[in-house]
């Protein structure tokens, strides 16, 4: 296990690293015309620009494609786990370290995807977190660009919330915020503990896997980017990730900052406590945008059940589903500005995470001289995150009156 010591500067080579690389168009264009070398100078020249790029700082396994298809069963469709967009995942065994992993097998087409592969590589070998996927090690023989991750054993956030069989048992409440608290933690190792910070950029629930425990793990790096550093205050860039949980000034500028992730987590989190898609095309047009839907029920305390998932069968504290939606509210900001930093996330979450019978006590609380002095359970940045969307709350209700 490494020392905070070591992880200081494994996350400084990383910030260094990268940085030359993106300053480097000579070395990206070389990169992107890679498929004009032959297949032993094409693996030749991947693993000497990721061991140039990474310091000496890559521990990650170098695998040959006949270990992969060893470990794959020859790729058999059999053991295929999901396919995206950016190619197909299979289930594999590496039986000289006995443990099992997931393949990703990409589509390798283009400079865009060379130089995720080589991002991802990079970030995933000098970043390490409880709640980041572990890559085990990569292979490019050939035209083969191949990662390979520990594997999780309970699929992603989105199979356990948004495409659950009638067989499945609902997530409860203190899952879905446990789940929210783990991956919001891995947020805040990216955005604040990495320097410089790194964006993910690609936050949405089938890139959060859940390990047997439902401990959460980020997956699917190839997006992510290193955020601004000195006195810029944002990094400008193409603009990628998934409809729907883009933040508003990234979608129509292409300025990319830490608080676009937040946003992103903002609106996995009201799916997390909706049980709703983002998008979902099958719903009546007013609510086919979760985040439109759920706009205006922000404003109103008496319509907040409506926003809990109905198969939760109204097992969550209505305290808790308040200040749950507080922090949602708080995320979705449509100034980048006004959101939270992810540290504040993660400290509200810890309380939401804690234990139900402590939140029912609370819930049950009727004395409210009682429950004044009982607020301190509450840390100061939840009770930062409801006090404005309270203000929210009263200032609509104030305007509704003038107008009136």
């Amino acid at each position: 296990m490494s020392s905070p010591d070591q992880d200081n500067i494994q996350t400084k080579s990383l910030a260094k690293s990268i940085q030359e690389h993106q300053k480097d168009t000579k070395s990206i264009s070389s990169f992107a015309n890679i498929s004009i070398k032959t297949d032993g100078s094409r693996r030749r020249y991947i693993v000497e620009e990721i061991e140039k790029y990474g310091k000496g700082n890559i521990s990650t396994q170098i695998l040959t494609y006949n270990d992969l298809a060893l470990a794959t069963e020859n790729f058999d469709s059999e053991c295929l786990l999901g396919e995206g967009g950016f190619g197909k995942v299979y289930k594999g065994h590496i039986e000289r370290k006995n443990i099992d992993v997931a393949v990703k097998q990409l589509d390798r087409n283009g400079f865009q995807g060379n130089r995720e592969f080589l991002v991802e590589v990079l970030l995933l070998s000098l970043l390490h977190h409880p709640n980041l996927v572990t890559l085990v090690g990569y292979c490019s023989d050939g035209d083969q660009r191949i990662l390979v991750y520990e594997f999780i054993s309970n699929g992603s956030l989105e199979d356990h919330l948004l495409e659950i069989g009638p067989e499945q048992k609902p997530l409860d409440w203190i899952t879905r915020m446990r789940i929210a608290e783990g991956a919001a933690r891995g947020l805040e190792y990216l955005h604040e503990t990495a320097n410089p910070s790194v964006i993910y950029r690609d936050f949405k629930a089938s890139n959060i896997l859940l390990d047997e425990n439902f401990s959460p793990k980020l997956s699917d790096f190839g997006l992510a980017k290193l955020g601004p550093t000195g006195e810029k205050t944002h990094v400008s860039t193409r603009v990628m990730g998934t409809y729907g949980y883009c933040a508003p000034e990234y979608a129509s500028t292409g300025q990319l900052t830490t608080k676009s992730d937040v946003y992103s987590f903002g609106v996995v989190f009201l799916e997390i406590i909706t049980g709703r898609r983002v998008i979902d095309n099958s719903r009546p047009s007013e609510e086919q945008n979760l985040v439109v839907w759920a706009t205006p029920l922000f404003r109103d305390k008496t319509k907040f059940h409506l926003m809990a998932d109905p198969l939760m069968g109204g097992d969550y504290p209505m305290k808790a589903l308040y200040q749950a939606l507080a922090i949602a509210a708080m995320c979705l900001q449509e100034e980048a500005n006004t959101r939270p930093l992810m540290s504040d996330v993660v400290t509200a979450l810890e309380f939401l995470s804690g234990n139900k019978k402590e939140l029912d006590a609370e819930e049950e609380d009727e004395d409210e001289e009682e429950a004044e002095k009982n607020t301190f359970k509450s840390p100061p940045a939840l009770q930062s995150f409801t006090s404005r969307l309270e203000r929210a709350e009263s200032n609509d209700a104030n305007g509704i009156r003038e107008r009136d």
